[in-house]
């Protein structure tokens, strides 16, 4: 650390560098202490002396602190300004940093918004859901507005199924497929008996029963749900509609095909 007498031109105190950062002593003091930013020179009275560099330095440790970076991986990130190379990657190090904490804050933004919508459609204030939904957001299932629909039953059997490695959200990416694919096969004018109307119905049938366990309680209550959104959502409403369109006649004969019915657990299935 050079030694000087009085303060020289392009040196600081402490008090000034806290005052022209927005900081406090206190802080700078600390981080001296963490070995994090130590003040370039000192005057012969003592004073610890901070450089225009020492205050570039701190700009990346508060610039990186305000994006909840901790300060053992501000230490770690800290990069060498001895060149214009190396200032400028620092400066791209930092500039990365703030885009996907942007990214992340604008997730977390889009999140809050869509569960206040949510809340305001409820008509009761439901925690579960609240939590359903969240987790929903949080796992980038686009049919999280689906839960607010859901009874009681229902939730409590779907939550099961989501700590259990989320075959819940599974079940719902898979219905959202099959009722792309009954629409497309309607719009072709392809037969529900048909071979792949049938396939499709067995499809769509096994993802039912791997959701509900069986419990055809569950399957009612998921109807009765559907009724719901169809009410509530005009959009959803028309592509369930459509879908339903092929697979009801779809279902239907691939029940007769195999001589089942659902409600009549003693049937039982000849293919």
């Amino acid at each position: 650390m050079e030694k000087h007498r009085a303060i020289p031109k392009g040196y600081m105190t402490v008090g000034e560098v806290a005052k022209r950062m927005g900081t406090t002593v206190r802080t700078l003091q600390y981080y001296d202490k963490e070995g994090l930013l130590s003040p370039s020179a000192e005057s012969e009275g003592g004073r610890r002396l901070y450089s225009d560099k020492d205050v570039v330095k701190l700009h990346q440790i508060l610039s990186m602190k305000s994006l909840g970076f901790s300060l053992g991986d501000i230490k770690n990130r800290l990069m060498a300004l001895d060149t214009p190379d190396q200032v400028a990657e620092a400066l791209s190090n930092q500039a990365e940093a703030i885009r996907s904490k942007m990214a992340k804050l604008l997730e977390s933004l889009d999140a809050i918004e869509a569960l206040k919508t949510e809340v305001l459609q409820m008509q009761s204030v439901n925690f579960s859901k609240y939590a359903a939904i969240i987790g929903n957001l949080q796992m980038k299932n686009e049919a999280y507005w689906m839960v607010k629909h859901f009874s009681s039953k229902t939730l409590e059997h779907f939550e099961l199924l989501f700590d259990n490695a989320n075959p819940g959200l599974e079940a719902l990416d898979a219905l959202n497929l099959i009722w792309d694919e009954a629409i497309r096969l309607l719009e072709n004018k392809v037969s529900p008996e048909s071979d792949l109307g049938l396939a499709l119905a067995k499809q769509f049938w096994d993802v039912v029963t791997q959701f509900t366990k069986g419990d055809m309680t569950i399957l009612e209550d998921m109807i009765e749900s559907g009724m719901n959104m169809a009410n509530h959502d005009e959009k959803w409403a028309e592509k369930h509609g459509l879908a339903h369109e092929f697979l009801n006649p779809a279902l239907s004969a691939y029940f007769t095909s195999i001589n089942y019915h659902p409600y009549n657990p003693s049937t039982e299935e000849t293919k």
